[in-house]
């Protein structure tokens, strides 16, 4: 049976967040493979109510366990990395990733109880060898330290995994994107043959700008501010927060970090030597004591998050410092997809305090860690592959993707999660479709999305709940009347009396014209409780709530 090249997303192609892909080399079937990426996505009161993170279902990746030869890791946004604690013991593989990624993948593991370590490995040209690919980290430019593409070299020729990129010649914090080097992978090996490409930007038509370009314009604004300033951002941009701390010091302001996520992250870059000198900073019980002309605070919470310092300073003071009428608050940061409206509040919120609210200004507080579409263009002409796969974006950003790269002449191919394609040719094509989902981290338990976990959680929360409780004495027949309890549902319905009174009497009513064949058995009593709660609902209220119905049986002594 000949060998094949495989490439499989479980997560991250069709969306945004969640990445997980496969590559596989050998006979059909029997493929060795390795896993890139474990990440995840956030979820939504609307869809996943209660849920604390989504990540890509492993149940193939389970199936094929020991096919799977290793786990890489690019970087260590969550949406790369926060899946690993909870799907390594699925997987008992050896992980690889840098030296920073490394070690907050490792504080992720330790926090969850997760008994592996993560292999430290430098970029090329250390190559690791696992099964039959030969794997070299190499740096390239994002929005946190040590990203890496991974070079994968197969026996069928050279795969780039871009991982997420921009073209940043001086990112501040982290490694630039190096031409020489890049040109170099292009040539070993024989060329490229296949480029799995970042397509996050690929609408956004100007070149992406150097986080370098933000120092100046940063600076002048905080100079211009007459109370406190305070600036939130993605806790993980670690250059964006040294852009930030030096833009305060250069406008003569005392610096203060707050937020568990942000001062864990520049200490993990302080350890592993990839951020130096980052200015000095005061804590929060010295910050109260600064006039506040000379503070700014840098905080978390960028995308709205309730718990953030953001959150918190917009509903008041949090660790004795609070907002006043004259300070201005800066989101150096773009809101993602989905996040606006808990953005928005947080702003309003700053607003009727007085405080000036400041956005990206189009660029001018903020850059994107992913390359805009002349970039992209850009990569292409230098790598010049045979075979261009999208990835890391939505379904339109994988088709635009593909439109450009068939432009010039470089065959390509839409793969959605689920989608595995053979890229042994010199054409991708589809061979194969497998079941992908999510699971759902609730709590601290893992449930599948199709469980119905949250399906009914949803139904509860839009109709509201009716608890039925009834005793069927040795008889056969009820002992006194049915009670009920209403959680999320009005007190008095249409007819102006108590829900739970009206309800009682008409479940009441119904046991009385049950026949005994009904009433010898629970659960024909119970489906008659439920219809008949619901039924009276729908007319006292409009809805049809959840019924839970307990039936109690006296049993002769």
């Amino acid at each position: 049976m000949s060998d094949r090249l495989i490439y499989l997303p479980l997560g991250g192609a069709g969306e945004i967040g969640m990445n997980a892909y496969v590559y596989g080399y050998g006979p059909e079937g029997s493929e060795r493979l390795i896993v890139v990426d474990l990440g995840v996505t956030f979820p939504d009161m609307d869809g996943s109510p209660g849920v604390d993170l989504i990540m890509a279902d492993a149940a193939w990746l389970e199936q094929n366990a020991e096919r799977i030869e290793a786990i890489f890791i690019t970087h260590a946004h969550e949406d790369h990395i926060g899946a690993l604690p909870f799907l390594w013991p699925k997987l008992r593989k050896p992980v690889y990733a840098r030296a920073f990624t490394a070690s907050l993948g490792q504080q992720k593991l330790n926090e969850n109880g997760v008994n592996t370590q993560i292999n430290v490995v430098e970029p090329r040209p250390q190559v690791i060898e696992a099964g039959p690919f030969k794997v070299q980290f190499a740096p390239i430019s994002h929005s946190i330290p040590e990203s890496s593409a991974l070079i994968i070299d197969t026996p069928e020729g050279r795969i780039v995994h871009s991982g997420d990129f921009k073209l940043d010649a001086n990112p501040i914090v982290g490694e630039p994107f190096d031409v020489q080097m890049w040109h170099e992978i292009a040539q070993e090996t024989g060329g490229i043959k296949v480029l799995t490409c970042d397509s996050t930007n690929i609408f956004s038509h100007l070149p992406g700008k150097s986080e370098a370009t933000l120092i100046e314009p940063l600076t002048k604004l905080i100079q211009m501010q007459d109370g406190m300033i305070v600036a939130t951002t993605f806790a993980s941009n670690v250059a964006r927060l040294k852009t930030l701390a030096d833009a305060g010091v250069a406008a003569g302001r005392s610096i203060c970090l707050m937020g568990r996520s942000m001062k864990r992250m520049v200490q993990t870059a302080k350890e592993t030597g990839v951020l130096k000198d980052f200015p000095s900073v005061v804590q929060p019980e010295e910050a109260a004591d600064i006039p506040r002309e000379n503070l700014m605070l840098i905080v978390t919470g960028s995308q709205g998050e309730r718990r953030a310092a953001s959150a918190a300073l917009s509903r008041g003071k949090y660790l004795g410092l609070e907002m006043k009428e004259g300070d201005a608050f800066l989101f150096s940061s773009k809101t993602i997809p989905g996040n606006e409206i808990g953005v928005i509040k947080i702003m309003n919120a700053f607003s009727e305090m007085g405080v000036e609210v400041i956005g990206d200004r189009g660029g001018l507080y903020h850059v994107s860690g992913h390359a805009n579409r002349p970039d992209l263009e850009a990569v292409h002409d230098l790598l010049k592959p045979k075979v261009l796969i999208p990835m890391h974006g939505e379904h339109r950003h994988l088709r635009e993707h593909m439109k450009l790269a068939q432009s010039k002449g470089i065959a390509s191919e839409i793969a959605t999660n689920g989608t595995m394609l053979d890229l042994t040719g010199d054409q991708p094509k589809v061979v194969e479709y497998i079941e992908t989902g999510r699971l759902y981290l609730d709590g601290t338990v893992l449930i599948g999305a199709l469980d119905g976990v949250v399906r009914e959680r949803i139904r509860m929360a839009l109709n509201g709940h009716i608890m039925v409780n009834v005793i069927i004495d040795e008889d056969g027949a009820p002992l006194g009347d049915p009670w009920v309890e209403t959680m999320g549902l009005p007190v008095k319905g249409r007819s102006g009396i108590a829900l739970e009174e009206v309800l009682e009497q008409e479940l009441s009513e119904a046991l009385d014209r049950a026949p005994g064949k009904v009433m010898k058995d629970d659960d024909k009593i119970e489906d008659v409780l439920r219809r008949q709660a619901r039924t009276c609902s729908l007319e006292e209220i409009g809805k049809k709530p959840e019924v839970t119905v307990v039936v109690s049986r006296l049993m002769d002594e």
